[in-house]
């Protein structure tokens, strides 16, 4: 990803969110959030209730989602919340 100005970044980072909140709502989860790795263009969001979960049912709510994402990252990754300590 290039440069970013302040307002590219603002919109770049409100993308992010909308994406996250709307994966937390398909998984009917209460809380999600992500974090980006920048030096290996990833963005790994972490959603609640996920590990009560197989792989193919998260697959099977996530695709339609993702499959619609213009946003231009090497890796998306769908995690259980971890929760803090």
């Amino acid at each position: 990803m290039g440069d970013l100005d302040n307002t590219d970044y603002e919109a770049y980072e409100q993308d992010i969110k909308l994406l996250v909140d709307t994966l937390r709502k398909c998984f009917n989860a209460d809380k999600a959030r992500y974090n980006i790795v920048g030096h290996q263009n990833a963005l790994f969001i972490e959603i609640d209730g996920l590990e009560d979960l197989n792989p193919d049912e998260i697959s099977e709510v996530a695709e339609p989602v993702l499959d619609e994402l213009d946003m231009d990252f090497d890796q998306i990754s769908l995690l259980p919340l971890k929760k803090k300590r």
